[in-house]
């Protein structure tokens, strides 16, 4: 994101950490990777089968939808996504929403970005770092969805 933001990146931040104060009713933020591989093939079935999460996220910002915490946040079910048409397996859910917390850990750890806009760097950022740092170091290095 660094080569689009065309200002310091502690600003940046500090921005929407300042925008965070000043909403009453913050908007949940999602991640999502749409682009994780395996074996050099993505993982994600496809461009138009990205509604199925978003589905989801409409459904769990609205209350209809469940969650399992995760070391990196909150996570769907297998149920709670629409698989029809898809021969997407539990396993196969399972395989892409594995957290490596190892490889979290690693771009985490990457102190040059935080070395580079330290002097700016909202302490919310810091402190947020340090808390998913702990998250990530709570037991094995992989984490999967538990099953029901």
């Amino acid at each position: 994101m660094l080569p689009f933001c065309g200002y310091n990146m502690g600003d940046y931040f500090d921005h929407w950490f300042n925008m965070g104060r000043k909403n009453t009713m913050p908007v949940p933020i999602f991640r999502v990777n749409w682009f994780l591989k395996k074996d050099g093939k993505f993982l994600w079935p496809g461009f138009g089968d990205n509604m199925r999460v978003l589905k989801w996220i409409i459904y769990r910002v609205h209350g209809r939808a469940k969650a399992v915490e995760s070391p990196v946040g909150l996570m769907p079910t297998y149920e709670d996504i629409d698989w029809t048409g898809l021969d997407i397996t539990r396993e196969d859910f399972d395989i892409r929403m594995t957290v490596d917390k190892k490889a979290w850990k690693n771009e985490l750890l990457q102190e040059e970005l935080f070395m580079r806009h330290s002097e700016r760097l909202p302490c919310e950022m810091i402190m947020e770092r340090q808390q998913f740092l702990s998250r990530l170091n709570r037991s094995n290095d992989l984490w999967t969805p538990p099953h029901n």
